[in-house]
Order: structure tokens, then C-alpha cells, then sequence
């Protein structure tokens, strides 16, 4: 095949988009389609799985279309947003229920009974993971018991994380990859299958679950599309963003700032011991070699000010939060703590609420912007600390996802985290990291390092200034808030 492309499907939280990649990782051809979100109720976040696969779908045709037919494809590649589940029939490929998304905080008071009981050692000591409504187990078991169609489903009830409904409805195998089993609560970090005890703790049906296979490596093959195209590539988003950065060696560390912010460091292929307010995660496994990552979790960022736009109208757009911050001198005195799905890591909080204090009638939308912006940073301070005290210190930062084209932020973390911070040209690394797994799984470059060297964009740095006292004054409002959360 002359010229092969790559077309990749990245699931996210907000939209589904399709990127065709060539080897050299220049891009062909891009496609998106936003998804709507549902909240029925407080702390409660779903997704319709039918509408996932449909844009999914529309997205992937156009591209097809752009490439010039299915004959100029030679593999895709799927990354997406992790935890959330989606149950449907196996029998009728059709959803059972609304998915679960992994924001959603309805199984907080399960996870503190489990915890109360005694089980937090085990899921720990056995996933990397806590008990936290996060993870994908007790959404299983919630759906399992509300949802009457998926109780009596039976036998051809499937469970499954986004990218194993779309690799199902893609080519009719009901897989998952390793680094999106091993956000489940239900695999042993070390093994290659559930974890028997795992699954009896949540009472989920091993039968209901996919098999699961390498990160990058031949699936199946979809016929959707005229001729066949191969999938050669699952990969959880998070982890898919830290290929796309280059962190191929221990020590290495990416930071995604998308609807949530993770922060991922590869620890190479030892298992990682449990580690405070961290989390331990499969980054990947590729030509026989599986590599594990630290983890810290924070769960509102982007979605901060995607409220401040639709919730509150403070903002006409989130590119116009970079020029509100620059307008004034510093934040005014106003403090903002984002826990509007509870505080994710080091924290884990689930039942933090969010709060803004500091307001007067000097404060204008240009401080709550600002202030909005410096919570990740402030985030990140404590989380470097954890990294630290983990023994997986942090030397720079790479920063990607939709918020990292803001030059005020990627400054500011830079400033406060103390660490120069790296920007590729092309801040969507996710989609770039599953082209350049489903390359290798596919064959077309022999490794990732190649693949890597071959496909990634130059970057531009951010080094740290001196901003001693307002460092100070900022983290001392941010420990204030965080003590009355």
C-alpha cells in the first residue's frame, strides 16, 4: 500500500473526533462531533451509548471519505474516555441503559461501605485504585441492580468501557485493552484476566466482561467502510496522551488538560507499590512488554470553565479565559475550589463540595476567570509533592489537551509547579498516541520509539519565573479552602 494513513477514533468526554495520521504523523483529514450531556440529578453524569456510536460512526465515514476509500487505511486506532460503562446486548448490539460516565459520583456511599467493611487494602493493594465512584466496578453493580434491562439481560448482557462498545460495534469482538481494564477496579495489575475475587467483591458476572488483549496489536477488522480495515490499537485516553508526548521511559511525565487534568508518570515495566493519593495504572502493552504508570487524577479542569461559560455565562468562550486572566494584576483576593464532582487527587474527597470565597464589589468576571484557571495549578503543586513523596519526582512537565493552548496557564503552572513545561505544536496528543500505537500494532513502524521519533511535532518550553510572594499568598488561600472542604 502505497502512502498508508491512520485513522483514529478518539471518544472523549465532550465530543467524538476522527484524525487521519500519516507515518510521519502529518494530518490528513479531521473530523468532530460534539456529544450531549446528561445530568438527571446531583453528582449524576450520563452519556447515550447509542449517540457515542452514531457520531462515531458519521465521523469515520467522512474520513474514509477524505482518505480517498477504505483501500488508503491501513489500520485504526481507538483511545477514549476511561471508567465510564456501557452496558448493552450482545445479541442485538443495542445499549441497555444510558452510560455511566466516569464523573458521575452515585456509587460514592457503596464505595464508603465497601471501604467501612474492610476492602480497601485489597482493592489497593490488588488494582493500584481506591474506592471511588471514579472507577468503573460499582457502576457495573449499580446498573445491575437499577436498571431492569440490564439485570435481565442474562446471558447476553456485555459490559464494557467506550472503546470496547465501539471495537464491538466496529468488528463484533467484545475486547478491551489492558491500560482501560486496568481503570475497572476489577484486574490485578500484575495479571492478564479478571481478578475472580475482584469480581466477587462487586458481584459483577465475569461472562458480562470482554476479553482482554495487548494495547497495540491486531483486534479484528471492521467492514463498514467497503473493504476491511484492521483495528490495531485500544488505548484509555489518558494513557494514549502519554505516548503521544514521547514518556516511553521511566521518569517521564505528561500532563492532559482536558475536561479533567491527569497527570501520568511511566515507571517503566515494575509494578507500582501503592502510593499516597496516587493511583498505579497500566500505561501500556505493546510487542510483549507492558509498561505501568503513576497516576493523579484531577477531575474538574476544563470542565470548570465550560460552567463558567454555560452554567454561569461569566465567559463567552474558553479562549477568552486566557485574556480575562492577563486583564488584571492577580485574582483580587477571590479563591475557587472545583470540586463540582467531588476532589479527585491527592485529595479524594468525593462529597467536597465546590466553593468561591474572597468576593467583593471590587471583583469582576476577569478574577473568577483567573481564579478559575489558577486551581489547576494549585492542584498541581500538591500533586508534585505526592509524585514526590512516591519516589517518582517530577524534572519537567508536558503539557497537552485543549486547555494547554493557553500561553496565561501553561505560564502560571510552570511559575507555581517550579518545573519548565513543554508544549507540543500539536496540543491533541491523545488522538496522536493511538495512531502511534495502532502504526506499530499494525506493523508499519517497528517500535514505538520509532514510531514516536517519526510522528511527534517539535515543542515550545515555558520556564519557571520567581513569583515567590504571590506563590505564597495564593497556596495559603488554597490551603484554606481545601481544610474547609
Amino acid at each position: 500500500m502505497s502512502d498508508p494513513l491512520i485513522l483514529v477514533l478518539d471518544a472523549g468526554t465532550s465530543s467524538v473526533r476522527a484524525i487521519l495520521y500519516g507515518l510521519d504523523g502529518a494530518i490528513h483529514g479531521h473530523c468532530s462531533r460534539d456529544l450531549m450531556q446528561h445530568y438527571p440529578g446531583p453528582g449524576l453524569v450520563e452519556h447515550d451509548a447509542g449517540e457515542i456510536w452514531a457520531s462515531s460512526r458519521s465521523c469515520l465515514a467522512d474520513m474514509v471519505a477524505a482518505a480517498g476509500g477504505a483501500e488508503r487505511i491501513a489500520a485504526i486506532g481507538i483511545t477514549n474516555q476511561r471508567e465510564t460503562v456501557v452496558a448493552w446486548d450482545r445479541s442485538t448490539g443495542e445499549p441497555l441503559a444510558r452510560a455511566i460516565v466516569w464523573q458521575d459520583r452515585r456509587t460514592a456511599q457503596a464505595c464508603k461501605a465497601l471501604a467501612d467493611a474492610g476492602h480497601e487494602r485489597l482493592v489497593r493493594q490488588r488494582t493500584g485504585l481506591r474506592l471511588d465512584p471514579y472507577f468503573s466496578a460499582t457502576k457495573m453493580a449499580w446498573m445491575l441492580t437499577h436498571e431492569p434491562a440490564v439485570a435481565l439481560a442474562g446471558a447476553t448482557l456485555a459490559f464494557g468501557t467506550v472503546e470496547s462498545w465501539l471495537a464491538f460495534k466496529l468488528t463484533g469482538e467484545h475486547v478491551t485493552d489492558v491500560s482501560n481494564a486496568s481503570r475497572t477496579l476489577l484486574l490485578d495489575l500484575a495479571g492478564d484476566d479478571w481478578d475472580e475475587e475482584l469480581l466477587a467483591l462487586f458481584g459483577v458476572p465475569r461472562r458480562a466482561l470482554p476479553r482482554i488483549v495487548a494495547t497495540a496489536g491486531p483486534v479484528g477488522a471492521t467492514r463498514l467502510f467497503g473493504r476491511a480495515i484492521p483495528l490495531t490499537a485500544l488505548v484509555g485516553d489518558q494513557q494514549s496522551a502519554t505516548i503521544g508526548q514521547a514518556c516511553l521511559a521511566p521518569g517521564q511525565t505528561k500532563l492532559t488538560l482536558g475536561t479533567g487534568a491527569f497527570v501520568l508518570t511511566n515507571i517503566g515495566p515494575a509494578r507500582p507499590a501503592p502510593a499516597e493519593g496516587l493511583l498505579g495504572t497500566v500505561l501500556g502493552e505493546a510487542g510483549g512488554e507492558r509498561h505501568y504508570a503513576l497516576e493523579g487524577a484531577i477531575f474538574v479542569a476544563g470542565s470548570l470553565i465550560k460552567w463558567l461559560r454555560d452554567g454561569l455565562g461569566l465567559v463567552r468562550s474558553a479562549a477568552e479565559t486566557e485574556e480575562l486572566a492577563r486583564s488584571v494584576p492577580d485574582n483580587g483576593g477571590v479563591a475557587l475550589l472545583p470540586a463540582l464532582s467531588g476532589l479527585g487527587a491527592p485529595y479524594w474527597k468525593p462529597e467536597a463540595k465546590a466553593a468561591i470565597t474572597g468576593l467583593s464589589f471590587a471583583a469582576t468576571r476577569a478574577h473568577v476567570a483567573r481564579a478559575a484557571l489558577e486551581t489547576v495549578s494549585h492542584q498541581l503543586v500538591d500533586l508534585a509533592a505526592a509524585f514526590a513523596a512516591a519516589g517518582a519526582p517530577w524534572h519537567d512537565l508536558r503539557i497537552d489537551g485543549g486547555m494547554a493552548a493557553n500561553d496565561w496557564l501553561a505560564q502560571d503552572i510552570a511559575d507555581m509547579v517550579g518545573l519548565p513545561v513543554t508544549r507540543p505544536a500539536d496540543v491533541e496528543t491523545t488522538a496522536r498516541g493511538a495512531a502511534i500505537l495502532a502504526a506499530v500494532g499494525a506493523g508499519l513502524h517497528p517500535d514505538l520509539p520509532t514510531a514516536a521519533a517519526a510522528m511527534i511535532p517539535p515543542s515550545r518550553t515555558f520556564e519557571p519565573r520567581d513569583i515567590g510572594a504571590e506563590r505564597t499568598r495564593r497556596l495559603a488561600a488554597w490551603r484554606d479552602l481545601l481544610e474547609r472542604s
